[in-house]
């Protein structure tokens, strides 16, 4: 494990036992309190990168001419708090170093980030007052032994307050790492798959086509990709179905590859893996064309086709390109048709079809899917109208989220195929996300900081892309399993050339 950078804190450079780690929200305040000499400053600097920790010590340096100049201790303070409070205003995890033997400090800094929504913790530094006289005693510039003493007299009393005083968690000097949110309960999670491991399957997510060596490298990158997928133990390749890439991702103006296109090149480089959409929108072409394209890829990559299906959200794409962009309801009503109707083009005979939107006098598709059903994924998580068309039509529904939300799109779902008449087996739920995942901490923050975008923290991006090791994603991935996820989908942000999908390798073998 490795130290991090910036303003994402990971743990320090030492090997520990999964039972042994703590992690802590990203981003949170953790208020150290404890007499000198008790080991403060080097427990945070153990566990957090420098630019995390605000020490009195250090800033009586700054304003004075010494950490022991106490003449500074007034003015050390005052920039403390201002400090302390401009972090904790702007969302960023701040380690606060002082003896945090001062209660009304301490509730004023719990304040700071309840106001902002943030977690925050006290660590407590009960070592025994013989400890701490013993280590002062080594120190070049000892603390006054009357001092001690005073500090020693006033962390009983603050010992004994903290709990009372509101924080998420008083915790001894043990070993922490502050994680995105969606990853704290990660490592018991992880604990629980390598005792009684769970199956899950595995999808790749393209959404991005800028490799190494520019556009004329794309063909030779993508083959790449596609072994390395298939060596990773992934069970599928999706591509996003967009004509340009999404604000979310990249700029518009990035190389941005036609999905079944792309799709088509894939099929010729993979053997195993499944290959569709994720999610087709709706609006882009003629349904009965879409589904003579998608019959052909099954047909052409040996009945690996899955069909998803979407509402087609990116107005702008519409605007650019020419297209009409319907509203919501006409393009739900054309969703509607398509997850009748593409059946039918897939099946026996011509049968006609009129739907809400759509009529199509000869559904006739030669040659036919080599699969019997060609599966189709409904894409979104809207819980009156999209899991309905799901749970009634559709094989699969894909959905985003935490596990907490993931678990209440699952009812959702379930209750949907009860009223359509179907098992709730019969939708299985599925599950896009994006994954940074690095060997180790140091990795991971390193990853974070090359890959970040100008003006946004080292922090906020962490938690977009849910940044953290193998381990950690062994647990998330877990936790989704157990809300009933069947398939996870995984964009790997850093998918420049294959070397990623080793990383995720490792995830994926925990699940097999």
């Amino acid at each position: 494990m490795g130290t991090g950078h910036g303003d994402t804190c990971y743990s320090p450079v030492q090997t520990v036992r999964m039972d042994e780690v703590l992690n802590l929200p990203s981003p949170c305040v953790v208020i150290l309190a404890g007499p000198g000499a008790s080991g403060k400053s080097t427990w945070a600097a153990d566990h957090f990168p420098p630019d995390c920790v605000v020490s009195s010590d250090r800033l009586r340096a700054l304003v004075g001419d010494s950490e022991d100049d106490i003449a500074a201790s007034a003015d050390a303070f005052a920039v403390l708090e201002d400090i302390v409070r401009r972090r904790v205003g702007r969302r960023l995890t701040t380690v606060i170093d002082t003896l945090g033997l001062d209660r009304q400090r301490r509730t004023a800094w719990l304040s700071l980030a309840r106001q902002q929504g943030l977690a925050c913790v006290a660590v407590a530094f009960d070592t025994p007052a013989a400890e701490c006289r013993a280590r002062n005693r080594t120190r070049t510039k000892r603390i006054p032994a009357d001092v001690l003493t005073s500090q020693l007299r006033a962390w009983a009393r603050s010992r004994d307050a903290l709990a009372a005083e509101g924080y998420d968690a008083v915790l001894a000097p043990q070993f922490v790492r502050v994680v995105p949110e969606g990853l704290v309960t990660a490592t018991a999670a992880a604990r629980r798959q390598y005792e009684r491991p769970t199956g899950l399957r595995f999808g790749l997510h393209l959404g991005s086509f800028v490799f190494d060596g520019g556009t004329v490298a794309t063909s030779d990158r993508l083959r790449e990709i596609a072994a390395g997928t298939e060596e990773a133990g992934f069970d599928a390749i999706y591509v996003m179905d967009h004509f340009r890439q999404i604000p979310q991702i990249g700029r518009a103006w990035e190389d941005f590859l036609e999905s079944y296109t792309t799709l088509a090149y894939l099929a010729a480089c993979t053997s195993r893996v499944r290959l569709g959409a994720l999610v087709t929108g709706i609006t882009y072409r003629n349904v009965a064309h879409l589904g003579k394209i998608v019959s052909t890829l099954d047909v052409l990559s040996g009945g690996r086709a899955v069909c998803g299906l979407g509402l087609a959200w990116f107005a702008a794409e519409h605007k650019a390109y020419g297209w009409d962009f319907p509203s919501v309801e006409h393009r739900y009503a054309i969703l509607e048709d398509a997850l009748k109707l593409l059946p039918l083009l897939w099946g026996p005979g011509s049968p006609a079809f009129a739907g809400r939107d759509l009529t199509v006098p000869e559904a006739m598709c030669y040659p036919r899917p080599l699969q019997d059903r060609i599966p189709i994924i409904v894409g979104g998580g809207g819980e009156r109208r999209t899991l309905r068309l799901a749970a009634k039509h559709a094989d699969a529904a894909n959905v985003f989220g935490d596990a907490t939300t993931v678990r209440h799109k699952a009812a959702v779902l379930r209750r949907h195929c009860a009223s359509a008449g179907r098992e709730p087996g019969d939708v299985a739920l599925t599950h896009l996300s994006t994954a940074l995942i690095g060997t180790t901490d140091r990795q991971v923050a390193d990853l974070v900081e090359r890959l970040r975008p100008r003006g946004r923290s080292a922090a906020q991006y962490a938690a977009t892309v849910n940044a953290g090791t193998v381990e950690d994603h062994i647990g998330r991935f877990r936790e989704l399993a157990e809300t009933g996820v069947q398939e996870v989908m995984v964009r790997l942000p850093d998918l420049a050339d294959a070397s990623p999908l080793e990383r995720m390798a490792k995830v994926i073998a925990a699940f097999r």
